[in-house]
This record gives C-alpha cells, sequence and structure tokens, in this order.
C-alpha cells in the first residue's frame, strides 16, 4: 500500500485514461461492487481514488466514525472485485481544493480519465460542495464520459451505505451486515496476554487486542479465525466485559477450537 499525492506524484501510463471512481470506500459493500461493476464494464484499467484517513477524522475527530476497514483489507477487497490500482491520498492537502481544482488535479491532470462513475450521493470538494450535476458538466465539459449509478437497498429496504453497515454491526447484527458486504466482517489485531484462564478451562483462548476497526455488539459469536501462517480454525468470539469474573472493559476474547498451539504476540483476524 502506497499513498499518492496527487500534486508530486505521477501514476504510472498503465493507470491512465481508463475508469475512475472517487470515494471512501469503507467497508466495501455490494453498492461500491455496483460502482465496479460499471467501471469494469467499459474494458478499462479501473482505479479507485480514497483516502489515507476519512476526511472527517481531519475535519471534526470526535464525530469521525471508526473504520470499517483497515487500509490494507480495503485495498484486499477493491483488487477482488477487479480493481486495478487503488489510490491513497493524503487526506489533509486536498480538503480544502475547491470541486474545480480537485476535478482538475485529480481526474483530468493526475488519471486523465477517460469515465468517471459515482454513487448518487456523491459530493466532492472543500465543504462537500462539488455533486453529481457539478461533475457531470465538467466531465462533459472535458470530454469524458460520466456515469452514476443508482441507489441499492438491502432486504430490509434500507439504502445500502457504510453508515447503515456500521449501524448493524455496532447492535451486533453481522448477518444482515454481511449480506450488504462484498465479504464477512473482519476484525484483525495482535493476541496479547490475558488471564489464561482458558488453560485452565480446557480449550485454548486468545485475547485480541490492537484492533483499530469497529467493534461488533457485546455478545458471542461463531467465527472463524485467520491465523499469520494462513491457517484457519473455528473460534467462538466473546465481546464485551467477562462479568463472570467481575471484569468490566470490553475485551475481545476468541475461544479456538480444534487448535493446538500458541500464538501470542501474533497477527490473527477472525471473520464473522
Amino acid at each position: 500500500m502506497k499513498i499518492w499525492n496527487p500534486d508530486s506524484d505521477q501514476l504510472p501510463e498503465q493507470f491512465r485514461h481508463g475508469a475512475v471512481t472517487v470515494g471512501n470506500f469503507d467497508g466495501v459493500h455490494r453498492g461500491h461492487a455496483e460502482i465496479i461493476r460499471r467501471m469494469k464494464a467499459h474494458g478499462l484499467p479501473a482505479a479507485v481514488f480514497t483516502f489515507a484517513r476519512h476526511p472527517r477524522q481531519v475535519l471534526n475527530p470526535a464525530e469521525a466514525p471508526q473504520r470499517l476497514t483497515s487500509l490494507a483489507r480495503q485495498e484486499e477487497l477493491l483488487h477482488a472485485l477487479g480493481v486495478e490500482t487503488v489510490i491513497f491520498a493524503p487526506t489533509e492537502s486536498i480538503l480544502s481544493w475547491t470541486p474545480e481544482t480537485f476535478f482538475q488535479r485529480v481526474i483530468a491532470d493526475f488519471f486523465d480519465a477517460s469515465v468517471v462513475v459515482e454513487g448518487p450521493d456523491y459530493h466532492f470538494g472543500k465543504g462537500r460542495t462539488g455533486t453529481t450535476q457539478l461533475l457531470e458538466h465538467l466531465c462533459l465539459d472535458s470530454g469524458r464520459k460520466i456515469e452514476i449509478a443508482e441507489e441499492l437497498h438491502a432486504a430490509d429496504g434500507m439504502p445500502i451505505s457504510s453508515s447503515r453497515i456500521r449501524e448493524l454491526i455496532s447492535h451486533g447484527e453481522l448477518s444482515e451486515a454481511n449480506a450488504i458486504l462484498t465479504a464477512p466482517y473482519r476484525l484483525t489485531g495482535t493476541v496479547i496476554h490475558g488471564e489464561a484462564r482458558g488453560r485452565t478451562l480446557g480449550f485454548p483462548t486468545a485475547n485480541l487486542g490492537k484492533i483499530q476497526t469497529l467493534l461488533p455488539g457485546h455478545g458471542v459469536y461463531a467465527c472463524r479465525a485467520i491465523l499469520e501462517d494462513g491457517r484457519t480454525c473455528p473460534a467462538a468470539v466473546h465481546i464485551g466485559p467477562n462479568v463472570t469474573f467481575g471484569e468490566t472493559e470490553t475485551k475481545v476474547e476468541i475461544h479456538l477450537l480444534d487448535f493446538s498451539g500458541d500464538v501470542y504476540g501474533e497477527s490473527l483476524s477472525i471473520d464473522f
């Protein structure tokens, strides 16, 4: 993963003149997949331009949403959908650009895009003042094709969005969240030392720390653990304080099933 600066970095020629979309793409859900499907339909290299930090983390950190995916996981999921290149840009320097400046520096100069595809609620530029109508005008004036994808809805009729997925995950509704994601929701962290109760209870446990993404609501979940060496095993995951032992701190405790070994200090992921 690389952070690109459109003002100073030059995109390799094989990724220019293709199809481009711009957005946060956190979580990589079915709405994002539809945008990518439309880009791929043009038979051109497909590129995603996104941000190393969510704009709200810069503008209003106290109200910034927790990420659904790490940047590495986000890049992995986008490539799995057929995106040839993912550009992570430094958020701070871009937020001051007007919509017209953003279009010129990113769409025209950096990518020289042939096609631009966005969702129906897309906004860009300083203060989110750029609209899809302005984007259409700028694209047509510069000889570029523009597509605005239709809004997709989940089975419950709600629009598919990263905000909706955060709400579902926070309430422990992982099946509903997974239904509108393109891959199972994943937590990744480092196995840290806990109380080591699993050894006395008769099954291996791992406490997961250094998690950078949104924790599901308190509860017990059936998951699949992915170990650092690529092995997988079923797991029961408890999220929340262990009230049985008088705890109040929220923890992620993983009971690894059909597994023996020491994984302390290693990276571990769990798919819900």
